[in-house]
């Protein structure tokens, strides 16, 4: 991530469902104290306010993930966010360009050569080839067939295909087959990469051997991504931030550390209640620093900021005084007691 214009911006989005929903929105806002008020408003009006007054930005190379349960509206999001749907208010700003003005022509160059999109369904077309399926989205810009071959044979293996560039979507297996969904969203290089539930339908060996080649080829190629899931664990794996969403609200967003250490409600606590803390959160979290590091510390068994609870806490084990905590660089940042790893590790009773 950088310290530039986020790639996605959104601001005060909603999605309503109903007739006249923009007016009954505006109606809606202005007879209420708020979103939730508003939100009520319109279902008592038998609307259904899908998204409400919901904001947040992605920054550059990001993997920003957001999660909910079924229902929670995290996939109208990115319908959104994609304009997919056209949002009833607010605004998404994609580098800077709000595409909730643009129009069809726009947004069908930006879908073709800046967004990617992988959905839960593969949508492979069955009398193509896996490098046919792949190449599709250059045939509709008017790429040349070699021109296609060339590049859907690149993608191919960066997802772990090669060799399979000539068989049909009949002859994969399901993982196979979102692999090839991924390599096609990817064709045309996309800056921008929306994700929704892609591996929701996979048994969970394949899922998890899935999570591993996306964040391998994330870190390859650094896309700035919206992701979607109702999996904690597989939130917790990927994700640089999460948003957790609850009846068309955003309620909190944070890092995988904040979100299971510090949740903000009992909804957002429950997602991480059989979370293994010491595997997310991280040593920064619990040092000290400033004034409350010691001056001296007789040990220093080399632990990182961004050392997970269990890997300091093995480090560290069978010290008793403050030891050291340092940035990616072996600067001294700070301090942690054995005694507060241990602490932040143990569960919280009910």
């Amino acid at each position: 991530m950088t310290d530039t214009a986020p790639a996605i911006s959104c601001k005060g989005v909603w999605q309503v469902f109903g007739p006249n929903a923009k007016a009954q929105l505006d109606s809606a806002l202005n007879a209420s104290g708020g979103a939730s008020d508003a939100a009520t408003i319109l279902r008592d009006k038998g609307l259904i306010p899908a998204v409400q007054d919901v904001s947040f930005d992605v920054a550059e190379g990001e993997l920003f993930v957001i999660m909910g349960l079924s229902g929670s509206g995290k996939s109208t999001v990115v319908r959104c966010v994609s304009r997919l749907l056209d949002g009833t208010a607010g605004e998404i700003l994609i580098s800077g360009e709000n595409i909730l003005t643009a129009s069809k022509k726009r947004m069908t160059e930006l879908r073709r050569d800046k967004l990617g999109m992988v959905f839960q369904h593969f949508g492979l077309f069955p009398h193509m080839t896996v490098a046919d399926n792949v190449g599709f989205p250059l045939k509709m810009q008017g790429q040349g067939r070699a021109a296609r071959r060339a590049r859907a044979l690149e993608v191919i293996e960066l997802v772990g295909l090669g060799g399979r560039e000539d068989a049909y979507p009949r002859e994969l297996s399901g993982g196979q087959r979102q692999r090839v969904g991924i390599a096609r969203s990817l064709a045309v290089n996309p800056d921008i990469w929306f994700l929704d539930e892609p591996f929701s339908a996979l048994d969970p060996l394949i899922r998890r051997q899935l999570q591993d080649e996306f964040l391998r080829i994330q870190a390859t190629l650094k896309k700035s991504i919206v992701f979607i899931t109702h999996d904690i664990a597989e939130a917790l794996k990927l994700a640089d931030r999460i948003a957790i969403m609850k009846d068309g609200q955003i309620v909190q967003v944070g890092t995988p550390t904040d979100i299971v250490l510090n949740p903000v409600n009992d909804y957002v606590a429950e997602f991480s209640k059989d979370v293994a803390k010491g595997r997310h959160a991280q040593v920064g979290s619990v040092m000290k620093t400033g004034a409350e590091v010691p001056a001296q510390m007789p040990d220093d068994p080399g632990l990182r900021e961004d050392m997970t609870l269990e890997e300091a806490l093995a480090a560290c084990m069978y010290l008793y005084d403050p030891v050291p905590v340092h940035d990616g660089a072996g600067k001294q940042i700070g301090a942690v007691l054995p005694s507060d790893l241990a602490k932040a590790l143990q569960v919280d009773e009910a």
